[in-house]
């Protein structure tokens, strides 16, 4: 990544703790487009994703099997608390350096996958309850060489869907959130009406 990774983080957090900060109660068991995640789900994933990514910045271990549940009395204040604290762990330089023991890559990779997540699930976590989302333009534009990079592997894994084509071959250039999207698998008119 060209820029800073905590800085590209500081960016990006304030569009998604917006978000997480708007979704209501009564939301928690709408669908995602993520599949099989409801909103709860993904919520919790991406709670698990800025606290074991504060770890990762150290380049310690990180346990992903447990399937802990944040969504306890103040979580929305939690995820912005945690959010600032994925900011602060990468802020360190020698965070970029080396390889990851627990991911076993490139420690400039591991942090892009943190910013990754904080933009796209924002916009996943925004369309699924019906909200605007306005994510950095300085992430989304580092993040298409990461998503190339790490394409093929991640969709081996099941973590991307195949790439989404445009909607019809005259269709003008897309959005670079729009491009984002439809390189990890989304639908950025989602959700599809029959």
């Amino acid at each position: 990544m060209s820029t800073q990774t905590s800085d590209l983080l500081a960016a990006a957090a304030p569009g998604t703790i917006g978000v997480v900060r708007g979704i209501s109660d009564d939301q928690l068991d709408l669908p995602t487009p993520c599949q099989d995640y409801l909103v709860r789900d993904l919520l919790n994933h991406l709670f698990q994703v800025v606290v074991n990514f504060q770890d990762l910045a150290e380049k310690r271990q990180v346990e992903w099997a447990e399937k802990p549940d944040h969504l306890a009395d103040g979580w929305r204040d939690r995820f912005e608390v945690e959010t600032g604290r994925l900011i602060a762990a990468w802020s360190e330089p020698s965070t970029l350096e080396g390889v990851s023991p627990g991911m076993g890559m490139p420690q400039s990779v591991v942090g892009g996958m943190a910013l990754l997540d904080l933009t796209v699930h924002g916009w996943d976590l925004a369309v699924a309850t019906g909200q605007p989302y306005h994510p950095a333009p300085e992430a989304v534009a580092e993040l298409h060489a990461l998503v190339e990079q790490l394409g093929p592997t991640a969709r081996k894994m099941g973590v991307f869907a195949d790439p989404v084509p445009p909607a019809t071959p005259t269709e003008t250039p897309t959005s670079d959130l729009s491009h984002l999207l439809t390189q990890t698998g989304r639908t950025p008119t989602w959700p599809q009406t029959p």
